[in-house]
């Protein structure tokens, strides 16, 4: 509902409102979602994901000089540990979507690329 809210191409007072709601709501889910159902699981990365992770694999090659094939891939697969952050910029700036509606109108109206003055190139 959030997002449907956010991305509506024309607001009134009462669509806002309804996002400011709809923002309040979602961040306690997202709250219980992190100290209920994170916290009873145990995520890592996908063996694809450890694979491109540079420094993890650099670490390990450096451990060994001739590594068993078997080894390697147990120790990639539990290299990191997985956990869901609430504390990023986006989820922060989720509560200002309805402010920056207010002042600058919807996403639809404007955009935030730099305009270059003149034929400098930027």
């Amino acid at each position: 509902m959030w997002h449907g809210l956010a991305k509506l191409r024309l607001h009134t007072e009462s669509t806002v409102k309804a996002l400011e709601a709809s923002t309040t709501q979602l961040g306690e889910s997202l709250q219980a979602f992190e100290s209920v159902t994170c916290t009873a699981f145990i995520t890592r990365h996908l063996p694809s994901e450890n694979a491109a992770c540079g420094h993890c694999t650099a670490a390990l090659a450096s451990k060994w000089t001739h590594p068993p094939s078997r080894a390697w891939k147990t120790t990639l697969s539990v290299c990191k540990e997985c956990k869901f952050n609430l504390a990023t910029y986006k989820t922060h700036a989720l509560g200002d979507v309805a402010r920056a509606i207010r002042m600058y109108g919807t996403t639809d109206s404007y955009n935030t690329e730099v305009v270059c003055p003149g034929l400098i190139l930027c």
